[in-house]
């Protein structure tokens, strides 16, 4: 599957809140660069923080535009995250219930039509001020 195609996939799958067609998008033992934060390897850690963040947040990409070079072994997305802040993440502002809109990207290595790793990035800034710091 080509970059452009697989990444489309993935988001596709996140924006019904199908975690199994999610996770089966990725490498065993894809690389997760967090925003301003550390990297997580591998399936099972990616499971275990989209957990975390389902419980946290509810959220919907939307305005998707997708880029990828001419072999599909990298590519890139940019999107706005509609979102709802439902639970108190650890050293974030209390959750009650804000909602917020967020422009985010991504950027993707693809190896054998599946993610092997995904850096994502937005304005932690940004958010904390939409959700009231």
């Amino acid at each position: 599957m080509p970059a452009k195609e697989t990444i489309r996939a993935y988001y596709d799958a996140f924006n019904r809140q199908d975690m199994e067609a999610f996770l089966n998008l990725l490498h065993d033992d894809v690389i997760h660069d967090i925003n301003q934060g550390g990297r997580q390897v591998g399936k099972d850690a990616f499971r275990d923080f989209m957990a975390h963040m389902n419980r946290s947040y509810r959220e919907t990409l939307t305005d998707i535009i997708i880029m990828s070079n001419d072999d599909g072994t990298r590519g890139a997305a940019e999107f706005v995250v509609n979102g709802q802040y439902l639970a108190t993440d650890e050293g974030l502002p209390e959750a009650n219930g804000q909602t917020y809109i967020l422009p985010a990207g991504a950027f993707f290595e693809i190896r054998d039509g599946k993610v092997a790793r995904i850096s994502n990035t937005y304005n932690l800034n940004d958010w904390i001020a939409q959700v009231g710091a």
